[in-house]
């Protein structure tokens, strides 16, 4: 079944909300998840592991996301953002999402990893 999620992040550093000079760097992250698959799919909890540039790891776990349990039907899609700070201008996170579909069975839907990093400036 959890080949059946896919899911996918996108970025975007807020410098507004960021001190590098405490090293404090915050970051949006969208994430889109769809069902590909053939039965409802519960969203029940995260876990994240957030990595910064200095090896510092964030291990987080919790219910749902933004406070919802989404339900999934098939061919339909999720979408939600949230944010995080890392110590460094470069991080990535990764995890998984522990889903029920209809009939419950339980299972792990994998957040592929990605990359956090400030916009770079080429000269």
């Amino acid at each position: 079944m959890n080949d059946s999620i896919e899911i996918n992040v996108e970025t975007t550093y807020l410098s507004s909300e960021s001190n590098p000079d405490e090293n404090k760097y915050y970051f949006l992250y969208t994430v889109l998840i769809k069902n590909k698959g053939n039965k409802k799919a519960k969203l029940l909890s995260r876990h994240w592991i957030i990595k910064d540039d200095n090896g510092k790891i964030q291990d987080v776990k919790g219910e749902g996301v933004i406070g919802e349990q989404p339900d999934i039907s098939p061919g339909d899609e999720f979408q939600y953002t949230s944010g995080t700070m890392i110590e460094t201008s470069l991080g990535t996170m990764k995890g998984s999402y522990h889903m029920i579909d209809d009939e419950d069975n339980y299972f792990d839907a994998v957040i592929p990893e990605f990359v956090l990093s400030i916009p770079r400036i080429i000269h």
